[in-house]
């Protein structure tokens, strides 16, 4: 049976370092905080801003609330976006997405400054990703990824590792940081032929599909690490489940994320370690 990499164990380490550092950044008079701008009370921003705010508090990182209404202007948006962007005492910004359609997307994305982009959605960000420079933050899936690995102490050098997946937020992201660190990537797609043969090759397996049990015993073999990024629901048993067929793979690999309770769970956590580093880099410590 494999280790199951339990993301709780990772976010009890990150929170310890992370209540350090704040008061670290207290004792040189620097409050880390986070600005949350929420456009409509959607039920999945509202779920995922409650979680964001307590883990804020276990560490100390303070929070402020931009609440806008949902049939707000484009003007009267940019304003709140910018007057964010400009006060120094907020260090983060988690913009919630989608906007709404009479809203612009990509200028929001765009106006967003890199160095407060926490959530790494800035095309700053990503350049800074894609070059392997300290500009903005990755996006924090694909961060939390390589957490769990390393918190495991899963080796990277050298490995091959294998994404399912392809977009901003998980797969292309993961797979410029798992290069960076010298693993040898493949990203796989919709496109790609013999997936599963490329899969049982690979030491490390990420999938960020958004398939439910895409990955089955054919894509794996004894001796690799599986990450499963991804959250389905499952009719028949009405819970949340991953790409992965968990009881399947478990059964041949060597160690593997539970859906829930894995990359999830570790996800919220680094986006308020983002806070705290973006803090630190404005003081220059």
């Amino acid at each position: 049976m494999a280790k199951i990499l339990e993301g709780a164990l990772v976010t009890a380490s990150l929170n310890e370092s992370m209540k350090k550092d704040v008061e670290e950044l207290k004792s040189h008079g620097i409050l880390p905080t986070l600005c949350i701008i929420r456009v409509g009370e959607e039920a999945d921003d509202l779920a995922y801003e409650r979680n964001a705010v307590r883990r804020c508090e276990k560490v100390g990182v303070a929070t402020r609330l931009v609440a806008l209404p949902r049939n707000i202007d484009q003007a009267s948006f940019d304003r709140a976006l910018m007057a964010a962007n400009g006060d120094n005492s907020i260090h983060g910004i988690l913009m919630f997405r989608p906007l709404p359609a009479q809203l612009d997307s990509e200028k929001a994305r765009h106006m967003l400054f890199p160095a407060k982009d926490v959530d790494g959605c800035t095309d700053g960000s990503l350049a800074g990703v894609f070059a392997g420079h300290e500009v903005g933050f990755p996006p924090c899936t694909a961060a939390a990824v390589l957490e769990i690995l390393h918190s495991f102490d899963i080796p990277v050098e050298g490995k091959k590792a294998a994404i399912i997946g392809r977009s901003l937020v998980v797969g292309k992201p993961a797979a410029m940081m798992l290069m960076k660190e010298d693993a040898t990537v493949t990203v796989c797609h919709t496109k790609t032929r013999d997936i599963d043969k490329i899969c049982r090759e690979a030491d490390i397996i990420i999938s960020a599909a958004g398939s439910k049990y895409f990955v089955d015993e054919n894509f794996v073999r004894p001796g690799q690490t599986v990450i499963d990024v991804g959250i389905n629901y499952d009719d028949e048993t009405n819970r949340i489940c991953g790409d992965v067929d968990f009881e399947a793979a478990a059964e041949v690999v060597d160690a593997i994320t539970p859906v829930p309770g894995g990359v999830g769970s570790v996800t919220t956590g680094i986006l308020v370690r983002n806070v705290i580093t973006a803090a630190k880099r404005s003081c220059g410590l």
